[in-house]
């Protein structure tokens, strides 16, 4: 959902657009290894296995490309689809730094969006930057707030993103 010229909390930075978004990833929860491995659903795989220091997967680099939808529902039809990796940065709790573009190819929308930040696992909110776009959000600059929708442990997790641009051509 776009909101053309809509106004932002600080009455002098006007808003270019809004969205909200739901990435629905299976992040780690497609078993990839074992006696059933399920290839064909997953869509991110370990890129690399976590180090041995702390218990916070520290080191594990995970590459991604998950559908998002404008609901929750897994089986919604996608909008856009998020590409791009992250990786356990802390030592001491869950911590990330993701970097993914997310990529639009309909007929409301065509072109790219790249963000990138700290998801601090901790935090009701975290903000991402929107570091650049094109095609419909050639040079976008603003922010994606992400919430997180729902957990399962380690096994799956997804996304709620709500996408503030501000500057837009």
């Amino acid at each position: 959902m776009l909101n053309h010229c809509a106004k932002s909390p600080f009455d002098f930075i006007p808003l270019c657009s809004i969205m909200f978004l739901v990435a629905n990833p299976s992040f780690d929860h497609v078993p990839l290894e074992g006696p059933n491995p399920d290839v064909a659903n997953a869509t991110s795989a370990a890129a690399t296995e976590p180090t041995k220091l702390g218990n916070f997967k520290f080191g594990k680099l995970v590459v991604f490309d998950d559908p998002m939808t404008k609901d929750n529902h897994l089986l919604s039809p996608p909008v856009a689809r998020a590409q791009g990796f992250y990786f356990y940065d802390m030592k001491s709790t869950y911590t990330a730094w993701f970097a993914f573009t997310l990529i639009f190819n309909s007929t409301k929308q065509k072109g790219t969006l790249n963000i990138m930040g700290a998801d601090l696992m901790t935090e009701e909110t975290r903000d991402f930057s929107v570091t650049g776009g094109t095609g419909d959000f050639f040079m976008a600059r603003g922010i994606a707030t992400i919430r997180t929708d729902t957990f399962q442990g380690a096994s799956y997790f997804r996304l709620k993103m709500d996408i503030k641009l501000y500057e837009c051509y």
